[in-house]
């Protein structure tokens, strides 16, 4: 039986073996005080070809993530309504389609439309959202999120988005370097690989994040509205 602390979506992948060998990590999990979510790359490109499997889709649409990005539309709207009840920011990310040649990682890429780049209309950002425009994988790197994050005395981060293990996680370990408390919410992240999603979230969750279900965070963040309508 899966205890809780493993009670994810590696657990059809990691052996027991493995899992005695990352017993050191296992801790109490948590969203931690004053959260922001950073929602990571979630743009136009991502969605293309619908919501059909990753290998037909990319056959005309290179870059999309098929089926798996539009499975995680849904619990990220949940989340996004969650955080926003709370009063809680919500940061995107996003690139412009050509930064001089400059990319997040080595795939290759010919030219694009910018339109590409543009937020999917589900999860569009609302008034009063940050949008981030990075050329890196991390959103940290060459941009001023850190300066954005203490002026609003945010201490702890929800991170969503894509791809788990390219600008997702290169985000978490520059959020855990900066001293940031992360949780990494399973159901709105997403790779075009599930083998690469799930190795990249077991090992975010035992060094550099807390990986919770969005039902958790959800219900966390409802307590922060609960709390605040109590106080007025």
């Amino acid at each position: 039986m899966v205890d809780k602390f493993e009670d994810y979506c590696w657990k059809d992948i990691v052996s027991d073996e493995v899992l005695e060998i990352y017993g050191a990590y296992r801790r109490d999990i948590y969203v931690g005080p004053r959260p922001a979510i950073i929602a990571i790359d979630l743009y136009k490109k991502a969605y293309q070809g619908g919501n059909r499997p990753v290998v037909e889709v990319n056959r005309s649409f290179s870059g999309s993530c098929g089926e798996n990005a539009w499975a995680a539309i849904e619990p990220t709207q949940r989340l996004f309504a969650a955080a926003r009840r709370a009063q809680i920011p919500v940061i995107y990310s996003t690139r412009h389609a050509d930064t001089a040649g400059v990319h997040s990682t080595n795939r290759r890429m010919g030219r694009e439309s910018e339109d590409l780049y543009a937020i999917q209309d589900e999860l569009a950002p609302e008034p009063g959202d940050l949008v981030i425009y990075k050329e890196r994988a991390s959103v940290f790197f060459g941009t001023p999120l850190i300066a954005h994050l203490r002026r609003l005395g945010v201490e702890s981060l929800i991170i969503c988005g894509e791809s788990t293990s390219g600008c997702v996680r290169a985000t978490t370990v520059d959020a855990y370097s900066y001293g940031f408390h992360n949780v990494v919410v399973e159901e709105c992240t997403y790779d075009r690989s599930m083998l690469s999603h799930k190795v990249n979230l077991f090992d975010l969750h035992h060094k550099y994040a807390d990986v919770m279900h969005v039902n958790e965070v959800v219900q966390h963040l409802d307590s922060l509205t609960g709390r605040a309508a109590a106080a007025e």
